[in-house]
Formats: structure tokens, C-alpha cells, sequence
């Protein structure tokens, strides 16, 4: 299990307020966090940067087609 104390969590400005989303911290070394932003205190998914860089990078070409 990877520790994130330290970790810069943020949403996206695109969200809005409906509350539905993910939150993101890729301030650590080695380690990107992602949680529910309605639940901070629960459990958060780390990626290797590479791989979410990937993931990212698929929904971004996704949206574009």
C-alpha cells in the first residue's frame, strides 16, 4: 500500500457542483492517487504515473472521436 500523506488532492474545474467526482493527487513521487471526492476519508487507487498518463491520455483521444 502506497502513503499519501503528503498528497495534493484535486478536482477537476470541469466537475461542477454536483458532487460526482473523482479527485487526483499527483504531487508524490512514483504514485498517482485517485479518490471519491464525496468520500475523503475512504479508501483512494494509486497508479504508477505511466499508467494513468495512459489512461488519460486514452480518454482524452476518446472524446476527441
Amino acid at each position: 500500500m502506497s502513503d499519501l500523506t503528503g498528497a495534493r488532492w484535486r478536482k477537476s474545474t470541469r466537475s461542477g457542483n454536483e458532487g460526482a467526482c473523482v479527485e487526483v493527487a499527483d504531487n508524490l513521487p512514483g504514485v498517482v492517487g485517485v479518490r471519491d471526492s464525496k468520500d475523503v476519508a475512504g479508501p483512494a487507487l494509486v497508479f504508477a504515473p505511466a499508467s494513468w498518463a495512459a489512461f488519460v491520455a486514452g480518454v482524452r483521444a476518446a472524446a476527441l472521436s
